[in-house]
C-alpha cells in the first residue's frame, strides 16, 4: 500500500513538472523570434493575420500554441506553410514564441 502511494505521488509530481516545462518560455526572446518568423502572416502581436483564414495567435494559451508548433514540426499536424515555418524552430524557440503570444491581449477573450 505504501509503495503504491509513493509511486502515485511520484507520477503526479512528474506530470506537474512536465506540464510546467511545456508552458515555460521567455516572452522577451519569443517576441524577437516571432518578429522574424511569425509576424509576416499573423501580425507583429499575433492579432492581425494577413489573411482571414490565418488564426489569431495573441491571447491563445501557451500550451496550445507550443503543442501546435511541435505537431507542425514533427508532421503530426499537416500544413505545408506551417510545417516549413516550424521546422527550423528549436524546442526553446517554440516555448518562447508560445509565451510571447499567450502574454498578448487578443480579441479572442471572453468579454464580461
Amino acid at each position: 500500500m505504501k509503495a503504491a502511494l509513493i509511486r502515485a505521488m511520484t507520477m503526479v509530481a512528474g506530470v506537474a513538472f512536465s506540464a510546467a516545462a511545456w508552458s515555460a518560455g521567455d516572452s522577451v526572446a519569443g517576441q524577437a523570434k516571432a518578429k522574424q518568423v511569425c509576424a509576416a502572416c499573423h501580425g507583429e502581436n499575433g492579432d492581425k493575420p494577413l489573411q482571414p483564414e490565418y488564426p489569431i495567435l495573441s491571447g491563445q494559451r501557451a500550451d496550445y500554441l507550443a503543442r501546435a508548433l511541435h505537431d507542425y514540426k514533427n508532421g503530426a499536424r499537416k500544413d505545408a506553410i506551417m510545417g516549413a515555418q516550424a521546422q527550423p524552430l528549436s524546442f526553446k524557440d517554440i516555448q518562447d514564441v508560445a509565451a510571447w503570444f499567450s502574454s498578448r491581449s487578443g480579441p479572442l477573450r471572453v468579454k464580461r
